[in-house]
This record gives structure tokens, sequence and C-alpha cells, in this order.
């Protein structure tokens, strides 16, 4: 049996258990899940957000996969994206060296966050102003030369 044959197979199976779950959940009704939820109880919700995990699980190995294979056999590509993850690396690099420690005390899931997560919560924030002014900066270089063109 080929791969096509058992993905097929895979997915129908997925498609008719996110049915039956989502009917289940919509059988129920928002108040019943609410107030199961309050009382800690998730039993309803839980087997479509499996069933979710394990669509989200698929994706990342199929994605993972086909992205090492191509640079396998692309050997062309493998330098440009070998440069764009260099350069990723480095934004988030040089993002942790310029974020400092915040005196400041924050709470997280009621209790204080300590250094090193204030830390990385800032360089997380430096990473993305700087991948954001670098996309944007990209567009408005790209549409100036085609206007010029």
């Amino acid at each position: 049996m080929g791969l096509h044959k058992i993905l097929r197979i895979l997915v129908a199976i997925l498609s008719v258990l996110g049915v039956i779950f989502l009917v289940r959940i919509i059988g129920e009704g928002d108040e019943a899940i609410k107030a199961a939820a309050a009382a800690g109880d998730s039993a309803i919700v839980d087997p479509m957000a499996y069933v979710a995990y394990i669509v989200l699980g698929i994706i990342l190995v199929f994605v993972v996969f086909f992205v090492l294979k191509n640079l396998v056999t692309h050997t062309a590509s493998l330098k440009g994206t070998l440069i764009g993850v260099g350069l990723f690396a480095a934004i988030l690099i040089v993002s942790y060296a310029v974020s400092g420690g915040d005196p400041m005390e924050y709470k997280y899931n009621n209790k204080l966050a300590t250094e090193t997560e204030s830390h990385m919560a800032g360089a997380g924030l430096i990473a993305f102003y700087i991948l954001i002014i670098t996309a944007a900066a990209s567009m408005l270089l790209s549409g100036v030369k085609k206007m010029i063109k």
C-alpha cells in the first residue's frame, strides 16, 4: 500500500473523529462546557484537542522532512538558506545582548518573573522590532524599485 493511500486513510479517520467530537461539543452546549470548565472538568473538549495535536504533529513532521529533503536535493539553494538562518541567529544574539535585565518585578502565573525570564521577553521584543522594521524596509525598497523601473 502506497504512502498516498495510507495518508488518505489517516486523513479520513482524523476527519471523522474531528466531526464526531465537534458534534459532541455542540450537543453539550456552551453553558454545560463553561460549567464543566469552572469545575475543572475538560473531558468534553479534550478529545478534540488531542485530534488537533495529532494533526499538528503530523504537519510538523512532514514540513521538517520535506524542507530537509529539499535542502539535500537542491544544494544550490542551500547557501541562501544557510545565510538566512545565520542572519536570523545573529538577530537573536544581538537582541539578547542588547536587552538588559529589568529591575522591575513582574508577576507571571502568580509568581514573580525571574530576571532571566524578563531578559528573554525583552530579547524577543527587540528581535520582533528588528524583524518588523526589516520587513517593512524590504517591502518599501521593493516598491520603490518597481516604481523606478
